[in-house]
Parts: C-alpha cells; structure tokens; sequence
C-alpha cells in the first residue's frame, strides 16, 4: 500500500518554494474559478500574489463555509493532563532541558479540573500532555478517558505518536479525534528544532496519521507550528498530507489547526514572521479548495482576529483555555505550554459568536451514535 511517505519524497522543500515564487495572477485566478480543485491550485492560492485576492478569497471562503458547515462554531476547551516531557524542543515550554517544576494531574485532580470545565458548560474537551511515555503513557489516557468519558460528549486527544494498537485501544474506549501535529515538514532543518528524545525521528511522526487513520478514529487533526519555517512551503506539505489521508481513509473526517508561535519558557523567537493577513490567506485557501476540512482556530490568536474568523472558514474554536496542567484550579501556577492571547471566559465567546449571527454548539456529535 502506497505511503505518505512515498508522495512525500516527490517533493523537495526548494521546488516547492521556487514554485510559489513563479505563480501568477492569472494562475491564481484560474484555480478559483475551477469546480474541483487540487493540491496545485491550493498551492496557487497560498502564494504571495494571490493576496491581491484576498478580499475575494474571504466572500468565497464565507459562502462555502455557510453551505457546508451552516452558521454554527463548535466550542471546546483543552485540559492539560501532564507537563512532563522526555524530549527537548526548541520551541516548547515544556522542554526536557526548561529546570520547571513538572506536574501530572492524579485522578482526583483531572476531576476537579472536569468539574470546572462542566461548569462552563464545555462538553468537548481535548486531553493535552507533554511527551513522557514512562509516566504519561497509554495506560494514564486509558484511564483518563474511562473517567471523564461519562462527563463528555466528545472527548480528542493531542498526545505523543502512539502506535496503531494503542490507537485502537483508545477508539474503543471513545476517543472521538485525535491531534498531531508535524510542527515542520522541512526535514533537513526538523532535527534543530528537536535535538534529543523520541520525537527527534522525523520519519516515525510523519507516519503517525496512518496508523491513526488504519486505527479507525472518527476524526484525525494535523498542523503546523506556523513560524518555525516558510509558512507557505510548509502549509503546502501539510495539506499534501491531509490530500493523501482523505483519500487513504475515507471514512475519517479531517481537520487542520493554525498554531504559531507564542511566547513561553525558554523557546526561541519565530524563524519566520506570520501575519495575520497572511493567517487570514492561508485559512480562505483551505476553505476553498477543501470543502469539507473542518477549521479549528485556538486561544493563541488574538481576540480582534477570533472575532473577524468566525464568518470566514472556521468550524471550531476554543475558549476559555488553560495550557499548564491543573490550569483551571487545582495548580493555576504550575508552568504553561504557551501564553494564550484571547483570555475571554466561555460565556464572552458564545455571546461574540451569537452576535455574529452564528450558533456556538457545545456538542455536535455523540459516542452513541457509533456505538460505544
């Protein structure tokens, strides 16, 4: 069976960029007007000229949005499980080398921490961990997702690469979507931005979607960490990736999420600058050329900017988040992942989406109806 793996190597970092460099107005023009598009014309409309479309990209990113998904923005909160974490990332404040104080919710505190986000009314959450196979393994999410899976609707994962079985194992017990994501696709510089641990092998991550898609998992999330390299270059190999993994696993949805870099314990300044009518490009381009991606925008983005989104391709956002573990109150001091930018309460967010003339849905999807 063919690979992720195999398409990739199709491609080299270069070409892509040299490529974008070479699009034209008219190139840019044409995708837009074609009725099934391709991971070409997505690449045409992330290109620097086709910002000149921008306005016109946003009116079709809207419509298309509107007749797919409606007028609704599913909520959902993350909750940090463990801020342990055997690799070094350059990026992270999690960090093996950071000299923090490390914390993993023990099964009273994750339900304190639930009891919390019910009362927001949150009835999707997302368990979030640093990567610390040893202590926060299969055996903890299994036992997580036992205990809270009575309290939520729709519970999503943003683990370490687990292997094919433990992802089946998790399916089984419930897991609706799980979250992974590459951070770069620039292969010859992946190994400066993780010097030491697991997640220094390039290859074993990038193939993570496919054991996660061979799983069986309802829903399978990619991304990456906008800032470390070429956005562009880096966007086009990520929705290479989902390209590849629609039509490899057909019966999972798919969704992509928008991280950039924000500040946090010792991580360096971004590579590359990402603005936000650069984010704003990026996210028409997917709506656009595809139709069913579900969009996720998260609490690193700004409010001004959150606000503008809601009518413009995205599908899903969080509110209200805490990165560090026991965030919401059973240790608000331990160290976070990064600094949010939106701080608004759940409550603020559901009335800016209403008074936007959209539905906040705090649960579209049941494990009932896949049989658990």
């Amino acid at each position: 069976m063919k690979s992720f793996k195999d398409i990739f190597e199709r491609y080299h970092w270069d070409g892509v960029k040299q490529k974008l460099e070479k699009i034209t107005l008219s190139d840019v023009e044409h995708s837009l007007l074609k009725k099934n598009k391709t991971i070409d014309d997505f690449l045409n409309l992330i290109s620097p000229v086709a910002a000149q479309k921008l306005e016109l990209m946003a009116n079709m990113a809207r419509s298309i949005t509107q007749k797919r998904f409606g007028k609704t923005i599913q909520l959902y909160a993350p909750l940090y499980l463990s801020n342990e974490c055997q690799n070094i990332c350059t990026y992270c404040g999690f960090s093996l080398d950071n000299k923090i104080k490390r914390k993993t919710l023990t099964d009273t505190e994750l339900m304190i921490e639930a009891s919390v986000l019910k009362a927001m009314a949150v009835n999707h959450v997302l368990l979030v961990s640093g990567e610390a196979n040893k202590t926060v393994g299969i055996f903890y999410f299994l036992n997580a997702v036992r205990l809270l899976k009575p309290h939520f609707a729709n519970i999503s994962i943003e683990v370490q690469p687990l292997s094919k079985d433990e992802y089946s194992q998790l399916h089984k017990e419930g897991v609706h979507s799980v979250l992974v994501y590459q951070e770069t696709y620039h292969e010859e510089v992946y190994k400066e931005y993780h010097p030491k641990g697991k997640k220094s092998n390039f290859q074993f991550r990038l193939e993570t979607p496919d054991r996660i898609g061979k799983a069986g998992i309802h829903k399978i999330g990619l991304g990456v960490l906008l800032g470390l390299e070429d956005w562009r270059v880096d966007s086009f190999f990520n929705a290479l990736h989902i390209d590849y993994l629609q039509k490899q696993y057909w019966k999972s949805r798919f969704s992509v999420s928008f991280p950039r870099l924000r500040p946090a314990e010792g991580i360096i300044e971004p590579n590359f600058i990402m603005e936000d009518k650069d984010l704003l490009q990026l996210i028409c381009a997917y709506r656009i050329w595809n139709e069913d991606l579900e969009i996720s925008i998260s609490t690193r983005e700004n409010e001004k900017f959150r606000d503008h989104i809601i009518s413009l391709g995205a599908t899903a956002m969080s509110a209200a988040s805490k990165t560090n573990p026991g965030g919401y109150a059973v240790d608000q001091e331990s160290l976070e992942q990064f600094e949010t930018s939106d701080e608004r309460s759940m409550e603020e967010i559901r009335n800016v989406i209403k008074k936007s003339g959209y539905d906040p849905v705090m649960k579209d999807w049941d494990s009932v109806y896949s049989g658990f």
